[in-house]
């Protein structure tokens, strides 16, 4: 008797289990399904842009990668030549690109310039961002005329911004070596010498960056309570005490994002080392981006293979770069 109980019990408790499942399957469907109808307007207003964005970034993507894996160049892809279709006759070709890209000086080269402009840039337009920053938080006559003469560079295209600082650039006729003549100085040859293009490169973009800093860490000052400054200010704190533990700490959420952003954009600020000096004079101030389209489109036979492989290089290295810099933040007790 003692024996059939306990089968009763065991069947019964399956049973309950089963049935457990089933509801908790069923109760999972159901927020589902009262989500979608819920939230449908939502759902149909986003997927437009999940599809627009799967087609215009997904598959350039997808197709990189698999360019990458090739031996593609303007001779093997698929083309027509009147009524005539050639098919491809590229091979596939495994890692050997990404071998030849990493072991290779070029790479190598254009990648240590590469991290010193995109280091110098986000450096000196910090450091001015935030010294604009902080002059037009004060009570000062005029600040609006100032603050808007500041974000003027970053209303105007950047391409025209380029082009303007390409004609003062100019040895000849450019502005700043007509200024350099009517001191009785010798004109620098800005954009044709290695050097002198690497600092004029970074100029411009430090020119175009430091709005955009400025207005971030801006915002970011008048987030901090007065009364902390009011507080240390009577504790006896100088100037410099108070930016240290008041203003800096109260930046730093915002300081940790837009550093991160301005250093992506300046790995692939690609308009200004395109327009200013399309990466001359030789090789000098070529960067990834810039080299990657030159792959493409300037030399002969146009290789892709090659071009893609330094494009997945680039995602990846900001990939990278992207995890290694939130692990830090998250070291230090920031969530991002």
């Amino acid at each position: 008797m003692a024996v059939d109980t306990s089968s009763q019990s065991a069947v019964k408790a399956a049973g309950d289990i089963a049935r457990g499942r089933h509801r908790g399957t069923g109760n999972s469907e159901g927020k589902v399904r009262r989500s979608l109808s819920t939230h449908w307007y939502a759902w149909a207003m986003v997927a437009p842009v999940v599809l627009v964005i799967g087609v215009i970034i997904g598959y350039p993507l997808v197709r990189g990668i698999y360019l990458s894996l090739t031996d593609a160049n303007e001779r093997n892809v698929a083309r027509s030549i009147g009524v005539n279709e050639i098919p491809a006759t590229y091979e596939f070709v495994g890692l050997d690109n990404y071998a030849d890209a990493i072991t290779g000086n070029q790479f190598l080269g254009t990648l240590g310039w590469t991290l010193v402009w995109t280091v110098a840039c986000v450096s000196v337009t910090f450091v001015l961002g935030l010294a604009l920053a902080n002059i037009l938080n004060r009570r000062i006559a005029g600040r609006s005329a100032y603050r808007m003469l500041l974000i003027l560079p970053w209303a105007v295209p950047g391409f025209v911004s380029v082009f303007a600082w390409r004609f003062l650039y100019d040895e000849r006729r450019g502005m700043l070596n007509q200024i350099l003549a009517g001191g009785g100085l010798d004109a620098v040859p800005w954009l044709n010498d290695p050097t002198w293009a690497k600092f004029s490169v970074i100029a411009v973009n430090v020119w175009l960056g430091v709005p955009f800093m400025m207005v971030a860490l801006l915002g970011g000052l008048q987030s901090i309570p007065g009364e902390l400054y009011e507080a240390a200010e009577m504790d006896g704190a100088n100037a410099w005490q108070r930016f240290r533990n008041i203003t800096m700490p109260g930046l730093r959420s915002v300081s940790t994002t837009v550093i991160l952003l301005s250093t992506i954009w300046t790995f692939n600020m690609f308009p200004v080392i395109f327009l200013l000096t399309r990466g001359g004079p030789g090789e000098a101030t070529q960067i990834l981006v810039t080299q990657a389209y030159k792959f493409s489109f300037e030399i002969s036979p146009r290789d892709f293979a090659q071009s893609s492989t330094w494009g997945v290089l680039i995602l990846v290295l900001l990939m990278a770069f992207a995890a290694i810099y939130r692990r830090v933040l998250r070291k230090q007790g920031e969530v991002w």
